[in-house]
């Protein structure tokens, strides 16, 4: 029997996790319709290409302008669509956003001036050489279904400002928040087709980048990264794969505990634990685990769980139900292996009976045989190990498929810079967690399973663009054309030889070169000159 046609929804629907209300839908971009939309931005990009990227800067500058014009909407809105609180939204969100797109506005030009270099001057004493950075021409931009504002904004940004145009395909978690994106570049005078926007799911996605574009840039699950990844590696297309991770915190014995417990307990539980970079494990050491432990409890016992629209609230609802499902599942099996759960689970919310709640969890006694030990968990849970020194800590730290971000909570600057070098992560923080989210300036990625390239500052910028290498040669007449060109002979032999050892750092072998080499090189150049 012949196959079934895939049948598409014609649209997909926002739903408020807090409260399972629908908040609007967009038109679905069905897979077989994603080519036109690619080969309609290319025909827009080599417009946008030939601005001077001074000239791009200003469309950035003024996309910034128009977040911090429409803030009020936009916080109210992701705040809606995530289930997460408002401060949130504005510190985390926003103001990454607007600091993202200023900042390449503002150093984007120089980031992308290319350099001058000198060559070899024996081989070619007149030439010149530079490179500059063009752009790669289509880039789609797959985006999260949590931080589902600045970190895909941040990721058009940047392709934009390299002088590409962009697909931008929102998580289907995220629809109403991609569509916003678009509103702000358009706010700022983009050229219309330039940055397009489509929504599916993982059909339209594979489409997507299987398509013409040149690279994709994805944020997302490490399943879903590596079809990614190995989609564009058969089509030999760049990729940039942001995977998450289990980030760790790890608690010297001469850490201010006060501060760790409130660190780690913000870095684990803000966005519901569902952030990019959410500290999953801490490792503290013996001397004060006892006093850490006790601390983390209660303050994760005292965050307040519900509506994130009551501006007193600290935890909102997981983004969907198998998320809710995902963890529940995950901690009920530790527990059943012999973990313990201090506190947190699934809560039920007055008048929210829809709403995906789970209170911040806090578990110990996990191993390493364990799945909440090897497996990402969206979701407010952090399992705290002990550890007997500093370096069964960093060990018990590496010992993860992920290599995300790491803090190192010591009073020790220098120690915690010995240790930071010993940690198998893409970014460590001393004494605070996830400061690069809101630093567009410094790189944002990880190593081992945790992805490919980085996300953010003058690397991420550079890598949207192609480095050229352009040269010049003066058109001296024939007669003085490079002494190395046909035809070959003993005395080109010999004079290589003889250039190869100058470079030595050994006295006898510049002084043999001087002594063998003169003459070979007095024959070949009068054979150049044309004086045979």
């Amino acid at each position: 029997m012949p196959s079934a046609t895939p049948v598409h929804p014609e649209s997909i629907a926002s739903r408020n996790p807090a409260t399972g209300a629908t908040l609007g839908s967009v038109p679905v971009t069905p897979p077989e319709a994603i080519p036109a939309v690619v080969a309609g931005a290319a025909a827009v990009q080599p417009l946008w290409w030939a601005l001077r990227s001074r000239d791009r800067a200003r469309y950035l500058q003024r996309a910034a302008q128009a977040v911090v014009d429409e803030a009020d909407d936009l916080a109210q809105l992701i705040c809606a669509e995530q289930g997460r609180p408002r401060a949130e939204v504005e510190l985390l969100e926003l103001l990454p956003a607007i600091e993202t797109l200023q900042w390449l506005a503002e150093e984007g030009t120089k980031v992308l001036a290319g350099e001058r270099t000198g060559v070899m001057r024996a081989l070619r004493p007149l030439t010149r050489a530079r490179w500059t950075y063009e752009p790669l021409g289509v880039i789609a931009v797959l985006g999260p279904a949590t931080e589902p504002f600045s970190t895909p904004l941040g990721d058009v940004a940047v392709a934009l400002m390299a002088g590409n145009a962009v697909v931008l395909k929102p998580s289907p978690q995220a629809v109403l928040a991609g569509e916003r994106i678009a509103r702000v570049f358009a706010r700022a005078g983009l050229p219309e087709g330039l940055l397009r926007v489509v929504h599916g799911g993982a059909d339209t996605g594979a489409a997507l980048v299987d398509s013409e574009v040149d690279q994709v840039r994805f944020t997302g699950s490490f399943d879903a990264g590596r079809a990614v990844g190995e989609a564009c590696a058969r089509a030999v297309k760049r990729s940039v794969l942001e995977l998450g991770g289990k980030d760790v915190a790890l608690v010297l014995a001469d850490a201010d505990v006060d501060r760790a417990i409130a660190g780690t307990v913000w870095a684990a539980f803000a966005n519901a634990g569902q952030a990019g970079g959410s500290v999953e494990r801490v490792v503290v050491l013996r001397e004060v685990a006892e006093r850490f432990l006790s601390g983390v409890v209660a303050a994760a016992r005292a965050l307040p769980v519900g509506d994130p629209h009551d501006p007193r609230i600290a935890v909102g609802p997981l983004l969907t139900a198998d998320r809710l499902e995902r963890v529940r599942t995950i901690v009920d099996e530790a527990v059943a292996a012999g973990a313990t759960l201090h506190c947190g689970g699934p809560v039920t919310v007055a008048d929210r009976a829809d709403g995906t709640f789970y209170a911040p969890a806090v578990l110990t006694g996990v191993t390493r045989d364990m799945r909440i030990a090897r497996e990402e968990l969206p979701g407010p849970v952090l399992v705290v190990t002990v550890a007997e020194d500093e370096e069964q800590a960093i060990r018990i730290a590496n010992d993860s498929g992920a290599g995300l971000g790491a803090s190192v909570w010591t009073a020790d600057r220098y120690k915690g810079a010995r240790i930071a070098r010993e940690l198998r992560v893409g970014m460590v923080w001393m004494n605070d967690h996830l400061i690069t989210r809101s630093a567009p300036q410094l790189p944002w990625g990880g190593v081992k399973g945790s992805g490919i390239g980085r996300a953010r500052g003058a690397i991420a910028l550079r890598t949207c663009a192609e480095p050229k290498v352009l040269t010049w040669s003066p058109p001296v007449p024939a007669a003085a054309r490079p002494f190395w060109w046909f035809p070959y002979d003993g005395a080109l032999e010999r004079t290589g030889r003889a250039i190869s050892e100058l470079r030595s750092v050994r006295d006898r072998d510049r002084e043999r070169a001087l002594r063998q080499g003169v003459a070979p090189a007095l024959k070949l150049a009068r054979r150049v000159l044309g004086r045979r």
